[in-house]
């Protein structure tokens, strides 16, 4: 009972420390140190698997203990990973370097993010939620040569990321939009989508991703169930005439998993239709 009471004390004060920072944000670096720190502790503190054992058996004995902490908490820590993002790209462009372990975190899974579906020079990679720091794109051209645009809807991330970029990504394919899925002619040229953890509408967006793509595109949907949706959007289902689900990737060491979809084939749409 001690560990659950502990459990409790210490979300409720990281839900508060989020909400003040997420509200006090002013573009500034003011608060970039703290925020990072924050967010440092946060990542540690869900991948520890003390924390995840003791939030499994609260939700057994207690199960809408947290149904309003919950959101609040996610909603708010994933404002505050985009303010991180922005103070790394200021931090960057003014000559500084800053290396949080969330960052660190992020891109151990880059290289896993399709499973087997794996890009390649000729792919065409789409990343929905690019924001600030697109570590994700650099990481992907750098290492494939693919092409890959990143779309986000807020505009001080697409210019902050946009010269981030240009910075560290010379010469590489990759392009940064503030459009919606429906404004890109890429986004039916993609082989490859992936969509951000803290895209809270991501699998809307996804639904209606489904009208907009080829056939053979792959989607690495990241996501957090359980304990992680503390910090991530969890997993929805998915319409079975539309969207299949391959593979996931779970490792309870990263602060998210991945869930491959691929676009269900003409027979399973059949078999459902028949249903």
């Amino acid at each position: 009972m001690k560990t659950l009471h502990k459990l409790h004390a210490q979300l409720g004060e990281f839900a508060r420390q989020f909400a003040d920072l997420a509200d006090g944000y002013d573009r500034s670096l003011h608060h970039a140190n703290e925020l990072e720190q924050a967010i440092d502790r946060y990542t540690a503190w869900i991948t520890d698997r003390a924390n995840q054992s003791a939030w499994e058996r609260l939700a057994e004995q207690e199960p809408g203990e947290f149904d309003q902490l919950v959101p609040a908490i996610r909603r708010d820590s994933a404002r505050c990973v985009a303010m991180m993002e922005k103070y790394r790209a200021r931090k960057l462009l003014g000559g500084e370097t800053a290396a949080a372990s969330y960052f660190a975190d992020i891109e151990a899974r880059i290289e896993e993010e399709f499973g087997r579906f794996r890009a390649a020079p000729s792919s065409k990679v789409l990343l929905v939620g690019s924001g600030s720091f697109p570590m994700t794109p650099l990481y992907i051209a750098r290492q494939t040569g693919a092409e890959v645009v990143g779309i986000d809807i807020d505009e001080e991330a697409i210019d902050l990321g946009r010269k981030v970029t240009a910075k560290l990504g010379e010469g590489l394919p990759i392009r940064l939009e503030r459009a919606l899925l429906e404004e890109l002619n890429f986004t039916m040229e993609a082989t490859h989508v992936i969509f951000s953890s803290t895209v809270d509408v991501k699998y809307e967006l996804l639904d209606r991703l489904h009208a907009l793509t080829n056939d053979q595109v792959v989607v690495a949907m990241r996501y957090g169930d359980g304990f992680k949706s503390l910090f991530n959007y969890p997993m929805e289902h998915v319409h079975d005439r539309k969207w299949r689900l391959t593979e996931q990737l779970q490792r309870p060491d990263r602060v998210f998993d991945i869930a491959i979809y691929t676009k269900a084939s003409a027979n399973e749409r059949e078999v459902e239709t028949a249903r």
